[in-house]
This record gives C-alpha cells, sequence and structure tokens, in this order.
C-alpha cells in the first residue's frame, strides 16, 4: 500500500498548527513544528513532500530562512508560503526564493487543498521525467538533445566516439530533428571546446554572398565591399564550422570548399594572400548527397570528402518511445517561461501526439507544446489546447499505415497521397468507403484530394 504524502506544518501560533493538522491528517502523515530548528530536525529524519511555513516567526524572516534551508535538501519538499502580512512583494520575494505559492491568514483551506494537489501533482510529474531520464545512460546526455530509443542511443554511441576525434562529419537527417544540436555536442565533447563554433546556413545565402561569408573579402573585391571582411573560415580557426545544407551550395562553392577541406587554406575573395587555417568541419543536409551526386548536383570528390564519419538522425516518427519525455521537457520549460502551472498532458493528448506523423520532426513538436501551454487553461495539457492540425492529424498517421508498402525512399506527401489513390481504386472511386478503409473521415479524405490534387 502506497504511503500518504508527508506534509510539515510550521508556525508558532499553536491554533493555527492544530487548525491546520486537524484538516490535513486525514489525507496526509502530517507533522507540526513550532520552530525554525524544530523544523530542520524533522526534515532531517523524514522524507518531506509538502513544507508549510509561516513567514515570520521568532524572529521577522525565519520563513524565508527555512525555505532556502529547505531547498538545499535532495529531494527538496515544495514549500508553501503562509503570511498575516499578504502582499504582492512578499509573494514576490518567497516565489524568487523557491516557494511554490503562498497563502494569507486566515488560511482558505479550500485553496490549501488546490496548492498541495497541484503541488504533489507537479511533483509527481517531475519525477516521473527525471526516472524517464535516468533511463538514458548518463554518456547519452548531450546537452538539450534528449532520447533514450534504440535509434537514438546509436547515433548518441557514434557522436560520443568521433568527438575527440579531428574527423570531418556528415549528418544527414530531415529538417527539425536536431543536426546543429548534435554539432554543438560534437564541439562541446572535443579538445576544441574552449575554441568557437561557427554555424553557417549555406541555404540561406545566393552564391557571391556564401562565398564572401565563408572565405571573406578584401575591400573593393566587389560592388559593395566597402571595407575588409573577414570569413567565417577565419572566425573558427582552432574550433569547429558547421556548415548547414551543404546540399544547397553552389558549383563553384563547392570547389573551393574541397579545396579548403583538402588543403586547411583559401584566399579571400580580392586577395592574393593565402590564409592557413585549423578547424574541424561538421556538415549537415536534409537530402540525399549519394542521389544528389548520382544525378550530377553535387561533386562526387567533395562528398567523399565531407562523408569521413556518417550520421543520420532519424525522423520523429521513427522515435516515437521519445515524444513522452520530449514533450514533458518541452511542457517544463514553456510553463515555467509563460508563469504557468501546468504539470502534465493527458493521456489522450498524449495518445495523439504519438500517433502524429511529425513532419516538422523535434522543432514541430516543441512549437506545438508551446502553443498549447499558451493556450491551457487548467493544470494539465488537453487535447483541445492543441492546434487544430494537431488534433486532426490521426488521419495522417493512418494513411500513412495503408501506403507502409510504398518505396522508402517517397517523402510523406508521396506515401499518403499513393494510400488515398489506391483506397479509391479498391473502392471503386466511392469516397465514403475509401475513407472508411483509411480510418478517417470523409471530409478529411476530401481535403487531401483537394490538397493533393486528386481528380476523379
Amino acid at each position: 500500500m502506497e504511503a500518504n504524502p508527508v506534509v510539515l506544518i510550521v508556525d508558532d501560533e499553536k491554533h493555527t498548527r492544530d487548525g491546520l493538522r486537524r484538516a490535513l491528517e486525514d489525507k496526509y502523515e502530517v507533522y507540526i513544528a513550532d520552530s525554525m530548528e524544530a523544523a530542520m530536525n524533522i526534515l532531517a529524519a523524514e522524507k518531506v513532500d509538502i513544507l508549510i511555513t509561516d513567514l515570520r516567526m521568532q524572529e521577522s524572516d525565519t520563513g524565508m530562512k527555512l525555505l532556502e534551508r529547505a531547498k538545499t535538501l535532495d529531494p527538496a519538499p515544495v514549500c508553501l508560503m503562509m503570511t498575516a502580512y499578504g502582499s504582492v512583494d512578499v509573494a514576490v520575494e518567497a516565489m524568487k526564493r523557491g516557494a511554490y505559492d503562498y497563502l494569507t491568514k486566515p488560511v482558505d483551506l479550500d485553496r490549501l487543498e488546490i496548492l498541495i494537489a497541484r503541488a504533489l501533482k507537479g511533483r509527481s510529474t517531475e519525477e516521473e521525467v527525471i526516472s524517464l531520464r535516468k533511463q538514458v545512460n548518463t554518456r547519452f546526455s548531450f546537452d538539450k538533445i534528449l532520447g533514450s530509443s534504440p535509434v537514438m542511443k546509436e547515433v548518441f554511441d557514434i557522436a560520443e566516439q568521433v568527438a575527440p576525434t579531428r574527423a570531418t562529419v556528415l549528418i544527414e537527417g530531415e529538417s527539425g530533428t536536431g543536426k546543429e544540436l548534435f554539432a554543438k555536442a560534437i564541439h562541446q565533447l572535443s579538445t576544441r571546446k574552449n575554441s568557437p563554433f561557427v554555424a553557417v546556413h549555406c541555404q540561406a545565402l545566393p552564391a557571391q554572398l556564401l562565398e564572401s561569408e565563408l572565405f571573406g573579402h578584401e575591400k573593393g573585391a566587389f560592388t559593395g565591399a566597402i571595407e575588409k571582411r573577414i570569413g567565417r573560415f577565419e572566425y573558427a580557426n582552432n574550433g569547429t564550422i558547421f556548415l548547414d545544407e551543404i546540399g544547397d551550395i553552389e558549383p563553384q562553392i563547392q570547389v573551393k570548399l574541397l579545396r579548403v577541406i583538402q588543403e586547411r587554406s583559401f584566399e579571400r575573395l580580392g586577395s592574393n594572400k593565402t590564409v592557413q587555417v585549423d578547424v574541424r568541419i561538421i556538415a549537415a543536409t536534409n537530402r540525399n548527397l549519394e542521389k544528389e551526386v548520382a544525378e550530377g548536383r553535387f561533386r562526387e570528390d567533395l562528398y567523399y570528402r565531407l562523408n569521413v564519419i556518417k550520421m543520420t538522425l532519424p525522423p520523429l516518427r521513427d522515435r516515437l518511445s521519445d515524444i513522452p519525455i520530449l514533450a514533458h521537457s518541452f511542457l517544463k520549460e514553456f510553463a515555467l517561461e509563460n508563469g504557468k502551472q501546468i504539470f502534465e498532458i493527458s493521456p489522450e493528448a498524449m495518445d495523439i501526439l504519438q500517433n502524429y506523423s511529425w513532419r516538422g520532426n523535434v522543432r514541430e513538436l516543441r512549437s506545438s507544446i508551446e502553443s498549447a501551454v499558451a493556450m491551457a487553461r487548467g493544470d494539465k495539457l488537453l487535447v483541445k489546447d492543441f492546434p487544430p492540425s494537431i488534433r486532426e492529424n490521426r488521419m495522417e498517421s493512418k494513411i500513412i499505415t495503408h501506403g507502409s508498402t510504398t518505396n522508402p525512399d517517397m517523402t510523406m506527401d508521396e506515401i499518403e497521397k499513393q494510400a488515398i489513390i489506391n483506397a479509391l481504386k479498391q473502392t471503386s472511386g466511392h469516397r465514403t468507403k475509401a475513407a472508411q478503409k483509411l480510418g478517417i473521415s470523409r471530409r478529411t479524405l476530401h481535403r487531401k484530394l483537394k490538397e493533393f490534387g486528386i481528380e476523379e
């Protein structure tokens, strides 16, 4: 049988202590103390879940001192502050020092019950998240990258193994899978961690600007070059340069990049002086570079120079078991950022999250949790708090399931489109039957037909 949560009430007024004890002892194991010293003795001997303390006792700030001492414990109790001098300033100060909330005297017992229930629920959720994180071996804890699924453990293992070396790394994966986070993690685990990490998003710049951005230029090198500029490779000297979306660079930049990788040297635009650099290169792409090489859009020799160590980051739909720990982590982040007391995600909402296709991967999940936190009215995220695109998403995963025999190189849209066409063929174009076969509504099917341009 699970033990009742432990509550410690600290107040130098006997009638307050006894009144609160009588109100709570049916649901909780209650301890009382009339001083900070007595309270600390109890905290040292017992694992206390909730600490309810008066702000002013023998000394004006005794409650604050007790709060600060209690927060140093492991695990620390959730602290509620009582004060007969209720004011915004007192409340803010107590919250700054770690109090969960505060109550004015005389204590409203209904509000007290609500606060305790919420605090315990939040504590339970936090312990669950901590437990989930502990399931991941400590060697896999790469900063903000969370995941304990087998596919992620393989990626973590490669990253950890390659990090201390000088090897060039190519990271492949869909947009939103965390390629830059992994690049930063590799840099932080390397001997270069105290030197610059310089990121360049190659897709965002046209060829001439990208060339100047990478290698720098001299004054007058081209129209608008009004002063000398140092390029990103020079800034990254002795550190790491991260070339994001490397598959989008133009052929003339590919040639210069090949030389830098081979010789670790280059010339600024408008200069004949050779610049030598000691830079580790990590490149990333959401394209299939082997296919790009085969079709003549990417230099084969550059590909092999970049592809010394290849890491392929799995899309979120291939690591659904990681969604709970990611979702709870984002929930905690955004609840704190927005000053909301939201502690959990309803089972129905979590079911939807784990059945969504997540085309935008972890980035889309993070954005969805942020939106839900902003819209939530209660202390948990419900289905209705999520954007319509998420609430109505089950149909996408169901459609994809029916298209699972398609070519593995097809995009998500192509898989969905093919599955819909197959269902319509099997039902002789009967939309209602096709929708039933796909496990979606007729309205959703109609929207998809329009979206994909599928005609009768």
